[in-house]
């Protein structure tokens, strides 16, 4: 299935970075669960070492691009960007212009709110909707929009110049070529929420965990090792008691157990 914008005059798009006095919108999120979400899926990420540092991974982060003489600005809930430039010490990242610090985004999530879906606005003209930015101005290799409300699951792939969408594998997940990693949904509870998820797997089907998950696997290894060193113990501790009762057996023989025969 396409997903195309509607034909337009094709916009002037330049790489600018932004004005150090823009003002950044600094609005709420839509409900408890979209930074809880996002969150999620960079934890899984960090704690299978698969960040680097000249990566960038961000949530509700600004992307910017100058079309037409105006400065647009587009924070997905959650976007990978494989490869970009260091910034100075002390300097903190702010927002972020494509082809002038780095490489293009990769991957950008939405999570679908219950108002106007703009995630999938084709809206081709100022300020553009989420879905035409992405695919005609970024070019976003992959795009991903979550419905937390009916629980569905979309992922789009660029493909000659319009977004293609994807059919989940077998198991209901789709592969995310950039990551190597098949993303999938997944019920359960993290910090106290249970809800559905966006979770990771990889190529052989194994859940990336979270850090919090490996910490009670590493408990429940620890737990087990320190079972199984009682149980040896105990055990020495029986074979020691039917060695004594064995001796007093002999003994009470006449029969010295500690004179080698």
């Amino acid at each position: 299935m396409v997903l195309a914008a509607p034909q337009h005059q094709s916009p002037i798009v330049t790489w600018e970075k932004l004005p150090e006095d823009f003002i950044l919108p600094d609005d709420p999120v839509e409900n408890i669960q979209q930074p809880s979400l996002a969150a999620a899926l960079t934890d899984a990420l960090g704690a299978t070492n698969r960040i680097q540092p000249h990566m960038l991974v961000a949530t509700n982060f600004g992307i910017v691009a100058n079309i037409n003489q105006k400065t647009v600005v587009k924070a997905p809930d959650w976007l990978y960007f494989p490869r970009v430039s260091p910034v100075g010490t002390g300097v903190i990242r702010r927002s972020y212009t494509p082809n002038t610090e780095g490489e293009n985004v990769a991957v950008v999530m939405e999570f679908l709110s219950d108002t106007d879906n703009a995630e999938y606005s084709i809206r081709p003209t100022f300020p553009y909707g989420k879905l035409y930015f992405y695919e005609r101005i970024l070019q976003v290799p992959t795009y991903v929009i979550f419905n937390p409300y009916e629980v569905t699951l979309e992922v789009r792939h660029l493909e000659n110049g319009q977004y293609v969408l994807q059919q989940p594998s077998e198991s209901g997940h789709f592969w995310i070529r950039e990551l190597d990693l098949f993303l999938g949904i997944w019920q359960g509870t993290r910090l106290g929420l249970n809800i559905y998820w966006l979770r990771w797997w990889d190529q052989e089907g194994n859940l990336l965990l979270w850090s919090s998950e490996q910490v009670e696997q590493e408990r429940q290894r620890a737990e087990q090792e320190r079972q199984r060193a009682d149980n040896a113990i105990a055990q020495l501790e029986v074979e020691r008691r039917r060695q004594e009762a064995l001796a007093a057996k002999l003994r009470q023989l006449g029969i010295d157990p500690d004179v080698e025969s």
